[in-house]
């Protein structure tokens, strides 16, 4: 039987595809690394004691960024790969939540999220997020999120394979 951090990971394959999509990221470890120095909050995991049950990660990113992205000009590598570290960020990518399917519909990855936001905001100045979504559940999650923190949501909306 595999633990909560193979499901997760598991899971993340079947839905992202990123190993075989050169425009995702497939994070690994270094990706991890390059999250956390844009900004600490940039990973969030919600571990109940026997491993992660719910991952979400965000990157905080400037406006000329997000715009490209929208219009297609760039990929979500990109995205890491060109926002600078130690900058000053006023959009904030909505990248990718997961949660096991047992502990899904209770607000989990709305409150990572949430929570991911409310931090980089004591920091940057947010203006807007944006979102690439991947399911139906992921675009309900980045407008709830939205309106909850208040913030206009644009979304990348070409088909995914």
């Amino acid at each position: 039987m595999l633990n909560n951090l193979e499901r997760l990971i598991q899971l993340a394959e079947e839905v992202f595809s990123a190993r075989t999509d050169p425009d995702q990221l497939d994070v690994d470890e270094e990706v991890l690394n390059s999250l956390k120095n844009i900004h600490p909050a940039s990973v969030s995991e919600l571990d109940v004691g026997q491993g992660p049950i719910a991952w979400v990660l965000v990157i905080p990113t400037t406006t000329e960024i997000m715009t490209q992205f929208l219009h297609r000009k760039m990929s979500e590598k990109d995205i890491l790969d060109l926002t600078p570290e130690g900058g000053t960020y006023d959009t904030l990518y909505l990248c990718s939540a997961l949660v096991l399917e047992e502990y899904r519909q209770k607000g989990i990855a709305k409150e990572l999220c949430i929570k991911a936001i409310e931090k980089i905001c004591v920091d940057h100045p947010l203006k807007a997020l944006f979102v690439w979504s991947f399911t139906k559940e992921g675009e309900q999650l980045a407008d709830k999120v939205a309106k909850q923190v208040g913030l206009p949501i644009f979304k990348r909306t070409e088909i995914h394979k």
